[in-house]
């Protein structure tokens, strides 16, 4: 049996490593890929561009100003005088975001009134609204924060031998960011690009393994040797499964040297584990090459099945937040389980104590796809 399989792996290589295009497309796309993913899937907003209006004119209101200015997320390009500037500048998008300042701003805080402070945003692109309506709101509350302090160090200055002043506690909330310190989503989201990147490279290579034999005529000589159906499954997938195996590294090395992501975890751990996601990616384009006539059909099958695959993924998209019936769905998508695996190794070092029943999963769903795969397979020309 394994003489038969170590010469199916032994033609699997030659007939992939013969060809200097099938050999650059096997490493090179995937670097490629995850350098374009890891720019362009990103989340934060940096250097938003933003208009001030300051119809009250007071140091104070200048103060305010400057903490926009001097936080590093506002860009401050433009200065509005009228409601129908600010109309022209956000109907242009010239500016995402409008400070207006209203008048009284200064007096109202100095006679303990809650002073206005409008921020309009262009809400076009909701995430964005919602993480510039954040940071506009971090920027007041740290503002408030510190007048609050300013008027406290006052009033003790103020204080004369024998008199008596209860001074105002306030709340001090401190949050404490773990795993992700920075709330980078490049942490989150490269590992997640990682994982999508192996699944569609080994579905895609698997996919036109036997419609391969078919189309080059070389499944009548298979016909008459004595290997079964699943001694071909896998001499088919060992030498992708190397391939994945050794993308995974590639992978892993150029989102810790180029994107800085972080890395908590075990390496050997992370390839154990990718090792299980890569049964069941590559069983399913075994069993898609089996059920296709043509490499066309092999290739438009694979890409039928990775786009539901990364949409149910919780790649971008959190599962919690899907219909129930959907969130029911997920738990058929193997690459559910790797994204949690990935990302759980990467950014919180966690390992076989946490993550084994995503695991098991994979083992499992791995193990019945190849013996589907090998039960569709039909020693037999159709």
């Amino acid at each position: 049996m394994w003489e038969r399989i170590r010469e199916i792996i032994r033609k699997e290589f030659l007939q992939v490593l013969r060809n200097r295009r099938m050999r650059t497309a096997l490493f090179v796309p995937p670097l490629f890929q995850l350098i374009i993913f890891g720019y362009a899937v990103n989340l934060d907003v940096d250097n938003v561009k933003t208009a001030i209006m300051d119809q009250d004119h007071t140091p104070m209101s200048r103060e305010l100003v400057a903490d926009f200015s001097g936080s590093g997320r506002f860009h401050i390009i433009r200065t509005a005088s009228t409601e129908k500037d600010i109309q022209t500048l956000m109907d242009s998008t010239q500016v995402v975001a409008v400070v207006r300042i209203l008048p009284g701003f200064a007096s109202d805080i100095a006679r303990g009134k809650a002073a206005a402070v409008q921020v309009i945003i262009d809400g076009t692109n909701s995430n964005t609204a919602s993480l510039v309506s954040n940071y506009a709101n971090e920027i007041v509350a740290s503002f408030d924060q510190k007048l609050v302090q300013q008027a406290d160090s006052l009033r003790i200055l103020a204080m004369t031998p024998g008199s008596i002043s209860m001074k105002v506690a306030t709340i001090d909330s401190r949050p404490r960011v773990w795993f992700n310190a920075d709330l980078a989503s490049r942490n989150y989201y490269v590992p997640g690009v990682m994982a999508n990147l192996i699944m569609v490279v080994t579905v895609m290579l698997t996919a036109m393994a036997i419609v391969r034999e078919k189309e080059i005529g070389t499944m009548e000589q298979l016909m008459v040797t004595p290997i079964r159906p699943i001694e071909l499954m896998i001499g088919k997938t060992l030498p992708f499964a190397l391939v994945g195996l050794i993308d995974v590294t590639l992978v892993t090395t150029l989102a810790l040297v180029w994107f800085r992501v972080p890395f908590r975890g075990s390496f050997l751990f992370l390839l154990l584990c990718a090792a299980f996601f890569l049964l069941t990616s590559l069983g399913t384009g075994l069993f898609i090459s089996t059920i296709s006539r043509t490499q066309q059909q092999a290739v438009m099958s694979s890409f039928f099945f990775a786009t539901p695959t990364f949409m149910l993924s919780g790649f971008s998209f959190p599962i919690r937040n899907m219909p129930l019936p959907v969130q029911y769905l997920t738990y058929l998508n193997p690459l559910r389980y790797f994204v949690e695996i990935v990302r759980g190794i990467f950014l919180k070092g966690i390992g076989l104590s946490v993550l084994w029943p995503q695991m098991l999963i994979l083992a499992v769903y791995g193990v019945t796809i190849l013996f589907l795969a090998a039960a569709r397979f039909q020693k037999k020309l159709d």
